[in-house]
């Protein structure tokens, strides 16, 4: 096809995926689209300059007669949409493709984002592996012999697709030798191969929109959803979306991103670990007043985090729309005692959600499920959803959304190492190929790592004292990287430290923490690394 090229190697069943219709839409797309996602960036960057000369975010004046006109409502839910008590996130590997469907879970957060690496191969075989678990032909073996298969004793969970945010490439498909964009790119396979057969079950392309910053970025992406459906002969209004307000910015700008959604609107989601890393991303030079404590000691009760999840659950239930809480990212360990401290501490943060309103929560196992459903249907009974719950009581300004500076909790020399261990492991595995990581008993995806080093970053570049009056320093963070990635090689062995994307993923953190100058997005520069 002219000016379309496909850069990266075509293995066994690529030619499924990479259809002359998808590549035609992944062409149009990009012409159609592109420049507008490029200016939609630089804004971000104008806006990010702004507000480290000292402006502070507010709701938009231009956009107040969206916010106070009572009249309009999103879409109706679509089929398969109508109860979201409990969602189940992960990549689109085969195997937990089969083992999310299988959960119970309502819904399959089937991500090609956060939990996933944009690997040439990850990103195709994602979308066969979708395709044929929508044929019911999905199976898997693994090396020891076990086999995985659909259930059929049970409804599988509705399949909804995240695709990557507006700022990521994809390299290995360019149009006018320009590379595309990751997001669209991801969308626009999905359609192609999958759309019109979850219209032929009943149901639709669904989609989790992430990282958006802003209304104007909902609306490229529902002029994407109104071209896609031309495009492929799709009803219009079919495609439904679920916005994850997980940016800063984006929370101030709930109202006007359902409404430019409307028609194809399923919701809000509170992405909570995202949402804390855009936090200190914002206001990263804007001193103390937006330093965040330790990681783990930031809960979903200090207060701007409760104005921001209240807000979401009053806007969407405003609007007809679903709100969906956030991750509980445990996984079931085999020690009896951590695992009743962290369903105890799951069933409390599902129990919360459930009873602020939200129609349903997410979680990262299939082990949880049962936790999270219990505690929403002991709010919801048989309803489907609490939509019909106005929250009129919420009245949310932009100054609780502003008070980080109330967060209680210090900024310790554990969390430090923390952080930099972390963020150094789960960097080892995506250059690796795996965005979904086990670490200390938590499902751990791009947002952890996002959150570490930022934290490093900021705490170094505002000269933050630790609890013990250290003062964060380069020769500290060194120090300490230098530490926590000899305790690494020391736990796995001197073989798998030195066989692995090691010496990358600690080349990739330091740049990253020690760097002069902030980089948006750990995620580019590591894709760069990759082939």
């Amino acid at each position: 096809m002219a000016g379309i090229e496909v850069t990266g190697p075509m293995h066994e069943r690529f030619d499924e995926v990479l259809t002359p219709a998808a590549l035609a839409l992944i062409e149009r797309l990009h012409r159609e689209l592109n420049p507008r996602r490029l200016d939609l960036l630089r804004r971000r960057a104008e806006r990010t300059a702004a507000v480290a000369a000292g402006a502070d975010l507010d709701f938009l004046a231009e956009t107040k007669d969206v916010r106070e006109d009572d009249s309009w409502r999103v879409a109706p839910p679509a089929p398969g949409l109508e109860d979201r008590r409990v969602e189940i996130t992960g990549p689109t590997d085969r195997k937990m493709t089969i083992n999310a469907l299988n959960s119970g879970a309502k819904v399959w957060l089937a991500d090609q984002e956060d939990a996933n690496t944009p690997l040439w191969e990850n990103v195709v075989q994602g979308q066969l592996n979708l395709s044929d678990a929508i044929d019911a032909t999905i199976e898997f073996t693994n090396p020891d012999g076990k086999h995985y298969a659909l259930r059929t004793d049970q409804p599988l969970a509705t399949i909804v697709v995240r695709p990557r945010g507006w700022h990521l490439p994809e390299k290995h498909i360019t149009v006018d030798g320009e590379p595309t964009s990751g997001g669209l790119v991801d969308f626009a396979l999905y359609l192609a191969t999958s759309g019109r057969k979850q219209l032929d079950r009943g149901q639709g392309p669904y989609f989790y929109l992430p990282k958006m910053e802003s209304h104007l970025e909902a609306r490229l992406w529902n002029e994407a959803f109104v071209i896609g459906q031309e495009a492929l002969g799709i009803p219009r209004g079919t495609i439904r979306a679920t916005v994850l307000i997980e940016t800063y910015p984006a929370a101030f700008e709930m109202e006007e991103i359902l409404y430019e959604l409307r028609e194809h609107s399923a919701g809000l989601n509170a992405g909570r670990w995202d949402y804390m890393f855009s936090v200190i991303k914002t206001h990263r030079t804007r001193g103390t007043d937006f330093v965040l404590p330790d990681r783990n000691s930031v809960t979903m009760t200090v207060p701007f985090m409760r104005a921001y999840t209240e807000l979401l659950v009053r806007t969407c239930h405003k609007r007809g729309a679903h709100a969906i809480g956030g991750m509980a990212a445990f996984i079931p360990s085999r020690d009896p005692e951590i695992n009743e401290a962290a369903f105890a501490k799951v069933k409390d943060d599902k129990t919360r959600e459930a009873g602020d309103g939200f129609d349903g929560s997410w979680v990262a196992h299939p082990g949880m499920v049962e936790v999270c459903r219990e505690a929403f249907t002991a709010v919801l009974g048989d309803r489907p959803n609490q939509i019909d719950r106005a929250r009129d009581d919420v009245h949310v300004t932009a100054a609780q959304l502003l008070d980080v500076a109330s967060t209680p909790g210090d900024v310790t020399e554990a969390g430090l190492r923390s952080n930099i261990s972390v963020g150094i492991q789960y960097l080892a595995h995506w250059l690796g190929g795996t965005g979904a990581v086990g670490i200390n008993n938590l499902m751990e995806d791009a947002a952890t790592a996002e959150i570490s080093r930022s934290q490093v970053w900021q705490w170094l570049h505002n000269g933050v004292e630790l609890a013990d009056g250290q003062r964060v320093t380069p020769e500290l963070v060194q120090r300490l990287i230098d530490e926590e990635c000899a305790a690494i090689e020391q736990r796995i062995g001197a073989d798998a430290f030195g066989g692995g994307h090691w010496a990358e993923a600690r080349a990739t953190f330091t740049d990253l923490a020690l760097a002069d100058d902030y980089t948006d997005f750990l995620t580019l520069p590591a894709y760069e690394r990759m082939p």
